[in-house]
């Protein structure tokens, strides 16, 4: 399967400012950084060991290639900062911010991230944290400029009324045929994620790390949002869908209580929600420094529409 992933720059590529920016949050210098793959951003991702011994993690992106980079990581540094210290996330150190350059310096957290396709016992344990997390993540604590949860499907519906009017030439021919249900389907989305616990919003494989304990900790938090309690384990079943391996996602979901005790339309709506948006997004032009972004987006809404379709029932 096609993985999301930009070119990164390493510690060494970054503009000298940038790094002395960086060494001067940490107290020390910079004597090695371990590039590390995975994630969508074109910049830098890098475990660095300092002069003194300690290690952290630096992430560093500019506006060129891709002017939202910059962005995404301010956000990030923000939602970071507030974070309480029992949710499941690396502290923040401190960030670098030159207008043009951003950088965040977090504490290196040892891991790796889970087996793909997923193994049952690892995704047991993620599931278990992630409803830790979201009893530890309620009431949202508060974030300068946060948006609705409902905002990362609420365009679900208008995305399969976009589909309608110009069908990608790959369209499921169940969902070709079934667009207006799908619309109808998703529009109850926005209104089922209302919630206060501050949601990741994007839990995935590679936003996850298992240490050597079992311990699991979840980073790359820029777009966490408030949302219903239950909204990132459902994700993490619909990684699960993507991925594969040996585990059901929906007995995943039945068996932790914060997904049992969701309504079960809620769930069928957010997931054909993400299925229009995908689908929809996925015929657009690459994002700069992301040429497999679209790709990857394809991958979720081919893994999303068969499962919304036997969610509800269709032959």
């Amino acid at each position: 399967m096609t993985v999301a992933a930009g070119r990164r720059i390493t510690w060494d590529e970054l503009p000298a400012r940038v790094r002395g920016g960086v060494e001067g949050i940490l107290g020390a210098a910079v004597v090695e950084a371990l590039g590390q793959a995975g994630g969508f951003s074109p910049g830098s991702a890098d475990r660095v060991r300092l002069a003194d011994g300690r290690r952290a993690f630096v992430k560093a992106a500019g506006a060129t290639p891709n002017p939202r980079a910059p962005l995404i990581h301010r956000r990030e540094i923000e939602v970071t900062a507030a974070l309480p210290p029992s949710a499941p996330a690396p502290r923040l150190l401190g960030g670098y911010d030159d207008g043009d350059w951003v950088a965040l310096v977090l504490e290196d957290v040892p891991g790796r991230p889970p087996a793909t396709p997923w193994l049952a016992a690892e995704a047991g344990r993620v599931m278990a944290t992630l409803a830790e997390m979201a009893t530890a993540l309620t009431p949202a604590p508060p974030i300068r400029g946060q948006a609705p949860g409902g905002e990362i499907v609420a365009a679900g519906a208008t995305a399969w009324e976009r589909v309608a009017a110009d069908p990608p030439p790959e369209l499921d021919p169940w969902a070709a045929a079934h667009v207006q249900r799908l619309a109808d389907c998703a529009a109850r989305a926005p209104l089922a994620l209302a919630g206060d616990t501050l949601c990741h919003l994007d839990v995935r494989a590679d936003n996850l790390l298992i240490g050597a304990d079992g311990r699991v900790t979840v980073v790359d938090w820029p777009w966490a949002s408030p949302g219903p309690p239950w909204l990132d384990s459902l994700l993490l079943a619909v990684n699960i869908r993507l991925y594969g391996g040996s585990v059901d996602a929906e007995e995943l979901l039945a068996s932790s209580p914060v997904t049992a005790d969701a309504d079960p339309a809620d769930i069928t709506a957010v997931l054909a929600g993400l299925a229009g948006s995908f689908t929809d997004l996925s015929r657009q032009p690459a994002p700069p420094g992301l040429p497999t972004l679209r790709a990857f987006q394809q991958a979720h809404a081919d893994a999303l529409i068969p499962w919304v379709r036997a969610r509800l029932g269709a032959a």
